[in-house]
């Protein structure tokens, strides 16, 4: 199993059921036992929220009505558990996570089967598998939101190495090291700046009297409501946030010459081998990643599209116009060893 315990077993318990409304959507995952040249059901294990998985959905069972498509929502550790426990017959066709931390290391385990969608050809370098076990979805960029009753825009750190300074001593919340966009900025700190300083970086977090949430939900209502004056989060994080009428604004950081540039990660999809449907499987990863998906997912969630050509929202500060780090998710994401002693060594929640 993995080191550190990314996926240590957990109580399964009852994973949410999630039972679609458009036609053709059930909420029975089904047996595994149905006639694999079939291919008219399509079962996806989620790690994204039903909420924002929806109209994706719907969009492609108006495209291919006579798939019937089952979907099991829950958390990416408790569905990782439930993949490799059914490893011996196979009740998913696909596995979509918020990051891709979790479908690397599945990848490791031998529970995905190849598949390299045409537009994947196309992607930034890495985020695809080396082997073509696991591709990206969408884009996500690590920014810092404030609330605007407490901080002034000239006021609002510019690094998310200000973040560690005295003048915000318990003023800032971020989630903690078990949220998968956390595990990932913290890997790509190590491929960008080394352990030393991100261990550096980590250690006056914590030091700072930083509070670590468990999800970037709790971040974002917290400093919308005034608890905190800044927030480490996802960038469509502030957006929901400002969406429900808080005093927030956000920051893109680490802009400047001499800086990192802006952090990201990525959500990622793969089709488990020896899976029931896998034409189905192959054939909604396509429509995920066709104009048509990633239009949803850049209009509903404010998400970044990862296949080119795909714009934004108008409100959303664009890739292009900002300085990227540069970073192979792929190679962070087969890193999880030394990213998990880095987080030992630190004691961060």
């Amino acid at each position: 199993m993995f080191k550190k315990n990314i996926f240590i077993a957990i109580i399964l318990g009852i994973f949410l059921l999630a039972a679609c409304s458009p036609g053709g959507l059930t909420s029975d995952p089904g047996s595994g036992s149905g006639d694999p040249a079939d291919d008219a059901r399509l079962v996806i294990y989620s790690g994204r929220s039903e909420a924002l998985l929806q109209p994706v959905l719907e969009a492609f069972s108006e495209a291919y009505p006579e798939i019937e498509i089952s979907l099991k929502a829950g958390s990416n550790s408790e569905l990782a558990n439930a993949i490799l426990e059914e490893q011996a017959n196979p009740q998913a066709d696909v596995f979509i996570t918020t990051e891709v931390f979790t479908a690397q290391a599945l990848a490791m385990q031998g529970v995905f089967q190849p598949y390299q969608p045409e537009a994947a050809i196309s992607f930034p370098t890495g985020y695809v598998s080396p082997d073509n076990l696991w591709v990206g979805l969408t884009m996500r960029a690590r920014i810092i939101m404030y609330n605007t009753d407490l901080v002034s825009e000239s006021e609002v750190p510019t690094s998310i190495d200000a973040l560690t300074d005295e003048v915000w001593r318990g003023q800032v919340a971020t989630t903690s090291s078990t949220n998968g966009s956390m595990l990932a900025q913290i890997a790509s700190m190590r491929q960008i700046l080394g352990d030393e300083a991100t261990e550096a970086w980590l250690r006056d977090l914590i030091n700072n009297d930083t509070t670590f949430f468990g999800g970037h939900t709790d971040v974002r209502k917290a400093v919308g409501a005034g608890e905190f004056a800044l927030g480490l989060v996802n960038h469509y994080y502030y957006h929901l946030q400002l969406a429900e009428g808080s005093n927030v604004g956000v920051v893109y950081p680490d802009q400047g010459e001499d800086q990192i540039g802006l952090l990201t990660n990525a959500t990622a999809a793969a089709v488990i081998r020896d899976a029931n449907n896998p034409r189905s499987a192959e054939t909604f990863i396509d429509f995920l990643l066709s104009e048509t998906g990633q239009r949803l997912f850049a209009e509903q969630n404010y998400e970044y599209p990862i296949l080119s050509g795909v714009a934004t929202l108008a409100e959303i500060q664009p890739l292009d116009n900002l300085a990227v780090a540069e970073i192979n998710v792929a190679l962070a994401a087969e890193d999880l060893d030394e990213t998990f002693d880095l987080i030992d060594r630190v004691g961060m929640p």
